[in-house]
């Protein structure tokens, strides 16, 4: 049986054909104007569909269904995407537009970052578990959970925000408007915040050189801490504790075989994935009892937003 997943982000439309193994047969993208009426945008995504289908040998009439990954607050049981803001979404019923231009019943619909979770749980990094916690490291922090298989989303599906669990009462504030938030502390955008306060403090390091010539990005401190440098590798090993403290936190609660990180921090491989393992495994609760927690990297890139929203309509 094949299924169409869709990733919608707030300039483009990604669609593909999947197969039952999550392999994706043919993929294509489409440019949607963000702020047109949300029955546009719904017309625009369903010829997306129609032409990924006809164009992947899925004519839309055999397809098993159509699983759609949205960024914002998304109700994945009433099909409803309460608000997006970059998207002019506003209480869309999503799923009920598409399955009406697509003529497909099985639509299925949830947050993007979910859809990615699933994908990479059920065919990425962390194949083979059937419960998971991924932690995107972007500009934000995202988190999706997985427990038997299936997305834990909470009521409603307005929960599974790991990146606005608190770690540090009155910290940092956060873009959401609250303090000591994991995401002030783990965001790619906190550890560039992390890394010009070091410079600023240590003009005399390669950090602060790297930074004044080239700019300061969530590979800045890595970078000259691979090369050797004092301050950077004391932002680094701040930063990963800060990740590390949330990872644990989710462990108490979810236990999970494996942490999936993601986003552009997460391409820093061992120099990250390493540590917070061994992080995991020292301060979780029961951790010298309980079976170990693998901590690894995201593998599906760019398509597990595809993948996992096909994975939504693989589901009964």
């Amino acid at each position: 049986m094949l299924y169409i997943g869709v990733d919608i982000g707030g300039m483009s439309v990604k669609a593909g054909v999947v197969d039952e193994e999550g392999k994706i047969l043919f993929k294509d993208t489409a440019v949607t104007n963000a702020q047109t009426p949300a029955e546009e945008i719904a017309a625009d995504i369903a010829a997306l569909i129609r032409s990924v289908a006809d164009r992947g040998g899925a004519p839309l009439s055999s397809v098993g269904g159509i699983g759609v990954g949205s960024p914002g607050s998304v109700n994945d049981a009433a099909g409803v995407i309460r608000y997006s803001c970059n998207i002019n979404f506003r209480e869309t019923p999503l799923a009920a537009l598409l399955a009406d231009k697509t003529g497909v019943s099985n639509v299925k619909i949830s947050n993007d970052a979910n859809c990615a979770a699933l994908g990479e749980t059920l065919f990425g990094a962390g194949r083979g578990a059937k419960n998971s916690v991924t932690v995107t490291l972007g500009t934000g922090v995202g988190t999706g959970i997985v427990v038997d298989g299936r997305l834990l989303t909470g009521n409603q599906s307005a929960g599974a925000e790991g990146g606005h669990v608190i770690i540090k009462a009155g910290g940092e504030k956060c873009g959401c408007g609250k303090r000591g938030c994991f995401e002030a502390y783990a965001s790619a955008t906190a550890l560039m915040r992390q890394t010009a306060r070091a410079a600023e403090r240590h003009p005399e390091s390669l950090l602060a050189k790297m930074a004044k010539e080239n700019g300061i990005d969530g590979k800045t401190a890595f970078i000259a801490a691979k090369a050797g440098d004092k301050t950077a590798k004391r932002v680094v090993s701040d930063y990963i504790r800060y990740v590390g403290i949330g990872l644990v936190g989710f462990a108490n609660v979810f236990y999970p075989e494996v942490f999936i990180i993601g986003g552009g921090i997460g391409k820093e491989g061992d120099a990250l994935i390493l540590p917070l393992k061994k992080f995991v495994a020292k301060n979780a609760y029961g951790a010298e009892f309980n079976p170990p927690i693998d901590v690894v990297a995201a593998t599906l890139g760019n398509d597990a937003g595809i993948i996992g929203a096909a994975a939504l309509a693989m589901q009964d």
